[in-house]
């Protein structure tokens, strides 16, 4: 594809995803035995309470048996790391991270570096997660030039691919689709702002407007603790307040890719991260929704036959390819990409 960054994989490198949950670290080679690239995975709680340098200080210590396996010589590509934004570049300085309490203002890049010794490339996960789809999933399968991915977990995620190349903006904090306004009089959000895009399509999104149909029908009554899944299960047996809240999702998200594709008429747009795996609940409102928002998607929407051909010229929403290992793949082959 003209004007797509190439990757040189005979190398490896290592990968961090660290999320506001969980922490990942992964090396990669292409020529792994399982296929996957990744030959060697280590994951750990992300110990948000304790502070950003306790959390540094985790990966570093997954890191750094890593190096001393592999080795630091001509084959070592470089660390990647992913983590939540909006993120400062090319500082590598976290600015005020909803999903990372005590983190805003922390030098990440600095901090990570001068535990291992190597140099560290940084990105947003987000825009790491859409790079391995654009590579290795979705993109590849519809050779695809750029793509717009959401990525649906405990915030929403974004990241956007232009010709190959991640699309940071102008400080490194392009793609925050998540704190779009989808609902202006909506629910207040960590940002500051009301009704953003990831208080009614993320996994806690879903939870919140579970207890809130709870307690619709009972009243006073403690709601129980529901996960994004079980509300799926529950919606999937025939729950009608569970299917209730996957159509919000749905509601949600397809006014928030209206905007999005009016604003960039890119051919692809990806929605991934754990509650994409709910798809069959809120796809159909979706885009019932995207098809009344953008006038755009209503001139460019594939018929049957111009989706099985994924034609070019079209406008495609699919779900992603790569499931829950998109996030931890973008961050190792971010030090083989030409960004």
């Amino acid at each position: 594809m003209e004007g797509v960054a190439e990757l040189t994989l005979s190398r490896y490198s290592i990968g961090v995803d660290l999320g506001g949950t969980n922490l990942r670290i992964a090396a990669y080679r292409r020529d792994s035995t399982d296929g996957s690239g990744i030959v060697e995975s280590v994951g750990l709680p992300t110990r948000v309470s304790a502070g950003p340098d306790a959390v540094a200080d985790d990966m570093s210590r997954a890191i750094l048996p890593l190096l001393a396996k592999l080795g630091r010589g001509e084959e070592f590509a470089g660390l990647g790391v992913g983590t939540p934004g909006p993120l400062e570049l090319p500082e590598g300085v976290l600015r005020n991270p909803p999903n990372l309490t005590g983190f805003d203002g922390y030098n990440l890049r600095e901090a990570i570096a001068a535990r291992v010794g190597v140099p560290v490339a940084i990105e947003s996960d987000a825009n790491l997660a859409a790079l391995a789809e654009f590579h290795l999933g979705s993109g590849k399968t519809y050779a695809a030039s750029s793509l717009c991915m959401l990525t649906l977990g405990t915030g929403v995620g974004n990241g956007i691919i232009i010709d190959g190349k991640v699309w940071d903006g102008n400080n490194g904090m392009g793609g925050e689709a998540g704190h779009n306004t989808i609902y202006a009089d909506g629910e207040p959000c960590p940002c500051g702002s009301r009704g953003c895009l990831e208080l009614y399509a993320s996994a806690t999104g879903v939870q919140r407007m579970a207890k809130q149909a709870f307690a619709l029908r009972h009243g006073d009554a403690e709601p129980p603790t529901f996960t994004a899944r079980e509300v799926a299960e529950l919606a999937t047996a025939g729950d009608a307040d569970a299917a209730g809240v996957y159509a919000r999702v749905g509601t949600a998200l397809g006014i928030g890719l209206g905007g999005l594709v009016n604003t960039l008429n890119l051919p692809l747009y990806v929605i991934g991260g754990g509650t994409s795996a709910a798809w069959d609940l809120f796809a159909p409102r979706m885009m019932e929704e995207l098809r009344m928002r953008s006038y755009v998607y209503r001139l460019t929407a594939p018929s049957e036959e111009e989706s099985r051909s994924r034609s070019p010229r079209k406008t495609h929403v699919v779900r992603a390819e790569l499931g829950s290992d998109a996030g931890i793949l973008g961050a190792c082959l971010l030090p083989f990409v030409d960004l």
